[in-house]
């Protein structure tokens, strides 16, 4: 029998039911993800599998190196056939990592290969899947319509010139491909050369001279339009943690006239500073009915040596223990007063915050529209089959998680999109389990109308795509 059965990861006949019948056939709105979208404005023909599946992909760096793999075989000289050979050799390796789980859907699903990844399989699997990358069929808008993506969302720096998102919706493209407004950068003064030359850039995209902190937010505004203009409805942060400290116009110029300058910044003009743009981005979205997404809680860059030879999303990064609950409390409050708090979605890292953030929602959730403050899918670190449970249950708790809007992959690859698959089978099984254990009533059409909600639905009417279908 193979090992990625239709049965997978559904323990009981119920559970089998909901996802069939309720799950498995409907679209996938990816509303976070990293994709490159030159990559899908030319409708991109990988050579081979490595290049699909193993370049920019951290998680399997990390597991490389976990099993003592060198660095020359993940991201240095060695040829794509050789990298994907000790990736294969690292495979069974993965044992009870959910890399194990999502390797093999990944190749059943888009390859339609069964076997086990190994170092015995890795030539044959590798020239097989690599020919069908090279043919049209496997083209990169292929392997959208193969999962039966309907839409995503990109992350985008406001400088990003959005050329390539142009040219998508120049072509119609029946998948809708938006950009997401991800300001970090201008926000991110630790290092005030690099920030400098930051400014620099967007003076020229915005066509604005940056001589005070007005005109910085002028600049950031005229992009922030731009973005809107482009269809764009979702901004995005990632963060240590969220920054709701006190200032005012005043206090926020003179630290802006420093950084230009080159002055030395102290750590709490630094969060002022910080604190300050959050704010400014959130009226913005507020203004013009976008979502916005946090991401808190990463501790990155932890390896100086490596990010030195191999930059920033190598694979250097985890979790954090940042304080999370009052600023959050601080931020939402500030912007709730002034009836600027627009929909939000925050994601927690550490999963100590678990109830911290799902409480947290409760409280600024107004009744305006169901689930406005979303606690949202498990991330990065808890992207896999004990995170997710916790999560859900975690929600199921606190919250309504029929209100949930579900799933996303925050991923450079165009190959992991069966994680909305594993999402989804994981949560039909909870659900299967609760009816068969009479803990839900045995009405498969109760559950199963939630269960869709949370898979597609809620999304949809959440973000505002209601002419998806």
């Amino acid at each position: 029998m193979a090992f990625i059965d239709e049965h997978f990861l559904l323990k009981t006949n119920t559970a089998r039911r909901l996802y069939h019948e309720f799950a498995e056939t409907l679209p996938i709105i990816d509303y976070h993800n990293h994709l490159p979208p030159n990559e899908i404005a030319d409708d991109k023909l990988f050579e081979n599998i490595t290049q699909a599946w193993l370049y920019g992909d951290h998680y399997k760096w990390r597991a490389m190196r976990t099993s003592g793999v060198d660095e020359s075989f993940i991201t240095g000289n060695k040829s794509d056939q050789e990298k994907f050979t000790k990736w294969a050799e690292t495979v069974p390796a993965t044992l009870r990592n959910p890399l194990y789980h999502w390797t093999h859907l990944e190749l059943k699903r888009y390859f339609n290969v069964s076997d086990l990844l190994s170092a015995t399989t890795a030539d044959r699997i590798y020239e097989e899947c690599s020919e069908k990358l090279q043919s049209d069929e496997y083209s990169v808008r292929n392997l959208l319509r193969k999962m039966n993506v309907k839409l995503l969302c990109t992350t985008d720096d406001p400088t990003d010139s959005l050329e390539h998102h142009k040219r998508i919706q120049d072509g119609n493209l029946e998948i809708k491909v938006l950009p997401a407004f991800r300001p970090d950068a201008a926000m991110n003064i630790s290092d005030i050369s690099k920030w400098k030359t930051y400014v620099q850039k967007l003076e020229s995209v915005s066509d604005t001279s940056i001589n005070s902190f007005d005109s910085f937010l002028t600049a950031l505004k005229r992009r922030h339009n731009y973005f809107a203009s482009m269809g764009c409805a979702v901004s995005d942060h990632g963060l240590e943690e969220m920054y709701a400290d006190d200032f005012d116009d005043k206090s926020i110029a003179l630290i802006f006239n420093k950084l230009l300058s080159g002055g030395a910044i102290e750590p709490h003009e630094e969060r002022k500073f910080k604190s300050a743009m959050l704010y400014h981005f959130a009226v913005w979205d507020h203004e013009k009915g976008w979502v916005q997404q946090y991401h808190l809680g990463a501790l990155r860059n932890n390896n100086t040596r490596r990010l030195k030879d191999l930059g920033a999303d190598t694979g250097w990064d985890s979790i954090g223990d940042f304080p999370q609950g009052r600023t959050l409390s601080r931020f939402f409050d500030r912007l709730d007063k002034q009836n600027n708090l627009a929909k939000t979605v925050i994601y927690n890292l550490n999963p100590a915050d678990n109830h911290l953030f799902a409480s947290m929602t409760g409280n600024f959730n107004d009744g305006s529209f169901p689930g406005k403050i979303q606690w949202g899918s498990a991330w990065w670190f808890l992207d896999q089959k004990d995170g997710m449970t916790d999560q859900i249950n975690t929600l199921s708790n606190i919250g309504l998680i029929s209100k949930f809007i579900g799933m996303l992959t925050d991923s450079r690859s165009f190959l992991s999109f069966p994680r909305h698959e594993y999402f989804r089978r994981i949560l039909c099984n909870l659900f299967g389990d609760d009816i068969e254990n009479g803990e839900l009533p045995d009405d498969i059409e109760l559950s199963g109308k939630v269960i869709s909600d949370i898979c597609y639905n809620n999304a949809v009417n959440y973000f505002g795509w209601n002419g998806l279908g």
